[in-house]
């Protein structure tokens, strides 16, 4: 894996000299654009709005527009602003994982120590496992400041990007079923559902089964095979055919079971 990052995670006074690496990676499959004239690839250019020629990516520059004019920011600039976020990931709280919601998590990264922080990185990470807190950071990445937590996972320290409060939207805009009377029986029947279906969660039991298929279906395509598109067709449940759909649902996993 390559370094995405170099700097400091610190907590209190400690600083550990660390590596950024990504955590993730793509397992859609890699399609090309193509004109579907003669299938050439589509090649995408950076095109100057004035004079209609190409750009070398050396000539170009950021730049943030301030009234009418343009000022040109380097790199430089962007670490004279905060050079500490730029080079430091703080922890400035240790809180319960629990205590946040999910839908602030972002992207996930493995920190790996330098070779003279491996002792500091084994203590935090230690620590951090008696404790099973996390810690709440910032810091700079790619000219933007990322909230994060820093948490445990085995033997790695994880450093997991979380969103700020301001970049969730609020889900009060939505047209949301808040005034339905459930009926009792069928709330139970519900509750019972869920409750057959519940497991303990593996997440090497889910598979990426569409890109297998997608990929099935590009072999039949390419040896001439007709290829053709299953009729399935979901229908929305009726009111008046829920408790209906709920029995059977709780028959069907019975069946599966046994």
């Amino acid at each position: 894996m390559r370094s995405i990052w170099n700097g400091t995670l610190g907590f209190g006074l400690v600083s550990i000299p660390v590596k950024l690496y990504s955590a993730t990676e793509q397992a859609r499959l890699d399609l090309d654009m193509l004109d579907k004239h003669d299938l050439s690839k589509i090649k995408y250019q950076r095109i100057n709005e004035n004079t209609g020629k190409e750009v070398k990516w050396g000539d170009i520059v950021k730049g943030y527009k301030l009234e009418d004019e343009y000022i040109v920011l380097g790199n430089e600039d962007f670490e004279k602003a905060n050079a500490k976020k730029t080079k430091t990931i703080e922890i400035d709280d240790f809180v319960e994982e629990k205590d946040i919601d999910s839908i602030y998590f972002d992207k996930p990264y493995y920190l790996e120590p330098e070779k003279s922080g491996r002792k500091p990185y084994a203590l935090l990470r230690e620590a951090l496992k008696r404790t099973g807190k996390v810690g709440v950071a910032t810091f700079v990445l790619r000219q933007k400041e990322n909230l994060a937590i820093v948490r445990t996972n085995k033997e790695v320290i994880v450093l997991n990007k979380i969103r700020f409060q301001s970049e969730v939207r609020d889900f009060n805009d939505l047209n949301l079923p808040m005034d339905i009377d459930l009926d009792n029986k069928q709330l139970d029947m519900a509750v019972q559902l869920i409750d057959q279906y519940t497991t303990e969660f593996d997440v090497s039991a889910y598979k990426d089964n569409y890109t297998e298929e997608l990929q099935a279906l590009i072999k039949q395509k390419a040896s001439g095979k007709e290829t053709r598109q299953p009729e399935k067709e979901v229908t929305p449940t009726k009111s008046k055919d829920l408790m209906a759909q709920l029995k059977a649902s709780l028959e069907e996993k019975k069946k599966k079971a046994s």
